[in-house]
């Protein structure tokens, strides 16, 4: 008899790894369900790019509302739930706290507490963040740094870790967190600064533009590419035990690399184009972010393979992939 395939729920589905994940999951012969707020609204567009639109049964659901998380998980009743929605940037939480730390926090509570209302056997992941731990000093931040968030979105992903530590163990709920170190792809939003930069350094070579306003270049993060960081997230649901990992390369570059490494791609000189605009700096911000992903490596046996030179090469192909065909569809 061949046994029924794993079913997978994907709040957020619609977002970079959300969709990323989908593909993914399929791959491994999942049946994958995904949420957005209003699926008749929700153009799904990295679905589609992917083309994974008609592969993937899609449901409407707001974090923020049990009675909606209840109904979504009641219908699919998923062997494995991972929780990537909410509101995901770090500068627009600066603009709207209530909103980022209700839909990050309250929503994960209430994704927790409907698995355990309706006794359901699933396995629980969370999308946890870097932006927990701050700054990490020149140290790389392992699964016990402390936390010492600079921003809502840090402060609300760092309550919702603790509300999934809190559930795995009072109520025993397969459930986990992966503190992920910033990660990117095609798929990111243009307001992100990894595709602001990419996108500034295509318009400038194509000469569209001359210059590109950016915050402020010393910051240092540790970048990798998207792709492989789900994988991640996947590894922790079917290891033998629910754990938090940190998910990161173990490499912090500074924003000014990448600038360079995007504006030479081109043959350009970014110092001739890039000009700093005060006004796009945080009301607070971190200086040095990279992790430790040794206990992932030990125990999940993953580790990055796309280093931030290559993901930069990456995304810059991507990018003028995606200007070549809208110009033949044009």
């Amino acid at each position: 008899m061949k046994t029924a395939p794993k079913t997978a729920l994907i709040f957020g589905i619609a977002g970079q790894d959300g969709s990323w994940l989908a593909q993914l999951l399929l791959e491994h012969g999942y049946s994958v369900h995904g949420t957005s707020r209003d699926r008749e609204a929700s153009g799904f567009t990295n679905l589609r790019r992917l083309g994974l639109f008609e592969r993937v049964r899609l449901h409407s659901a707001v974090l923020t509302d049990f009675r909606s998380v209840v109904q979504v998980i009641h219908e699919v009743r998923p062997s494995e739930i991972y929780n990537l929605a909410g509101q995901s940037s770090v500068g627009l939480s600066f603009e709207q706290p209530v909103e980022t730390l209700s839909s990050t926090t309250l929503g994960t509570v209430n994704i927790l507490e409907a698995i355990r209302f309706l006794g359901i056997e699933t396995r629980f992941y969370n999308a946890s963040s870097s932006e927990c731990f701050g700054n990490t000093e020149k140290s790389a931040a392992d699964e016990s740094h402390p936390f010492h968030p600079r921003s809502p979105y840090g402060v609300g992903k760092a309550a919702a870790y603790w509300a999934v530590a809190n559930y795995r163990e009072s109520y025993n709920l397969f459930a986990c967190s992966g503190i992920l170190f910033n990660h990117e792809s095609p798929l990111r939003p243009s307001r992100y600064v990894t595709q602001k930069i990419v996108r500034g350094a295509a318009d400038i070579a194509e000469r569209k533009t001359d210059r590109l306003q950016l915050g402020q270049l010393a910051i240092e993060r540790d970048w990798g590419w998207a792709p492989e960081y789900v994988d991640a997230m996947w590894r922790m649901l079917n290891h033998d035990q629910p754990e938090d990992f940190v998910i990161a390369t173990g490499e912090a570059h500074p924003l000014e690399e990448f600038v360079n490494a995007a504006f030479a791609y081109f043959g350009l000189d970014w110092r001739s184009h890039v000009e700093i605009d005060a006004g796009l700096l945080r009301p607070s911000d971190i200086t040095h972010s990279v992790g430790n992903p040794q206990k992932a490596k030990r125990l999940l046996d993953w580790q990055a393979e796309t280093k931030m030179p290559a993901m930069v090469h990456k995304l810059i192909d991507a990018e003028m992939e995606r200007r070549r065909s809208s110009l033949a569809m044009a």
